[in-house]
């Protein structure tokens, strides 16, 4: 199977690596940015083929990722489009684009899945949730799965979704990474060292959440078995309650998911 990246940003490039990770003898992959510059970069950096001719690159694969910013999806859609055949897939991880714009974009012959990974996949620890489009065959929703499960995690949605998933698991390392920041903040304030209570911080949110994956609980249950009576744990709870975080984390995502519908629709017209 021969896989091209179009964008070698970020995500592009913990694609590229979890393919490589994945050690199957049976995937080639190249990758396509925009200059000649930041091809040599990510050629060196990600350890694959990059180019900068996208049509070149597409017309010489099976699967197409994808991965540039929202707003470059529409123009490099149509400039591949003359390439895409019936027998390509692409697989859009562009936030906030439709598997019918995809697909419209792309000449309307391609097979077309939306996903949506985030940045932990850089790591294998990531999160990615798919939806099928037009065109997707059971074997294409099975070679995204084993595209992405080399990066962490996977589960298929049905497309209307992909809005609350983007709002929850794709931007969620940014509400993580503010929590850790808030409780590495809380370690400096009652005497820890800062990098100290960063370790602190990161290693209990990782361990638990590691907690909820492999022990299949749900997070209120294990919140009970940290919470002794009238122990340190409730004092704690108690002022989270006063403050609100959980109705302010989930506005987060509400907020979160309709800019991305925003997005959607605005493209859409």
């Amino acid at each position: 199977m021969k896989i091209a990246i179009i964008g070698m940003g970020k995500m592009g490039e913990a694609v590229a690596r979890g393919l490589q990770r994945g050690g199957s003898r049976d995937v080639y992959v190249t990758g396509t940015t925009r200059s000649a510059e930041s091809a040599r970069a990510a050629a060196q950096s990600a350890g694959i083929p990059v180019a900068t001719d996208n049509p070149a690159a597409t017309a010489a694969v099976e699967v197409v990722i994808l991965s540039v910013k929202p707003h470059q999806a529409e123009k490099v859609l149509r400039e591949i489009a003359p390439r895409l055949t019936s027998q390509h897939l692409i697989i859009s991880i562009c936030a906030a684009v439709s598997t019918e714009q995809a697909r419209e974009w792309g000449g309307g012959k391609a097979a077309v899945i939306r996903a949506m990974p985030n940045t932990p996949c850089l790591l294998g620890e990531g999160m990615t949730v798919f939806a099928p489009g037009a065109g997707a065959q059971p074997k294409h929703l099975k070679l995204t799965e084993e595209i992405f499960g080399t990066l962490g995690k996977t589960v298929m949605l049905e497309e209307s979704l992909m809005d609350a998933a983007t709002g929850l698991s794709g931007c969620g390392p940014a509400y993580a990474y503010l929590i850790i920041e808030a409780l590495s903040d809380a370690g400096v304030k009652v005497g820890l060292p800062r990098e100290v209570a960063t370790l602190l911080a990161a290693q209990t949110l990782q361990g638990s959440a590691r907690m909820v994956l492999e022990r299949g609980t749900h997070p209120a249950a294990l919140k009970d078995e940290v919470t002794t009576p009238a122990g340190c744990t409730i004092d704690g709870l108690m002022a989270l309650e006063e403050g609100k975080l959980r109705v302010t984390l989930i506005k987060a995502v509400v907020a979160a998911t309709r800019r991305s519908e925003r997005m959607r629709e605005g493209r859409a017209k």
